[in-house]
């Protein structure tokens, strides 16, 4: 097995035990909501430290249920792996594509095997 095998190894079992352990010795039993995000729990501590704070502004769009935000952020998250997935094969290709054309003019270099065609070095 390969160093970098070993390390993906590694990096998806640290990712599967964050994800299953905080569930598994249950964490967040205690709560209303156990495992609400960080404006919800933003929300309730201003409230209980301030309960007549007004906000500065309100959302643009409010969704109608709890299903259509998490739909919502659930694209949105889908549509930035896919910006950063292009992003990435895009200059993984790049990089190849320069790498073999380095190949090429090294190639064509070698002594005796300019003005060949590929055909006939080969």
């Amino acid at each position: 097995m390969s160093r970098n095998t070993k390390i993906n190894l590694v990096l998806l079992f640290v990712v599967v035990a964050l994800a299953v352990l905080p569930l598994a010795l249950g964490l967040g039993d205690h709560k209303k909501e156990p495992f609400t995000g960080s404006d919800g729990q933003a929300e309730t501590a201003i409230t209980e430290l301030k309960p007549d704070y007004e906000p500065w502004f309100s959302p643009l769009y409010e969704p109608p249920s709890g299903e259509i935000e998490s739909a919502l952020f659930s694209l949105q998250a889908a549509l930035g792996a896919g910006v950063l997935a292009y992003y990435f094969g895009l200059r993984r290709g790049r990089r190849q594509g320069e790498q073999r054309a380095l190949e090429r003019e090294a190639d064509s270099a070698l002594p005796g095997a300019a003005g060949k065609s590929t055909a006939e070095r080969d």
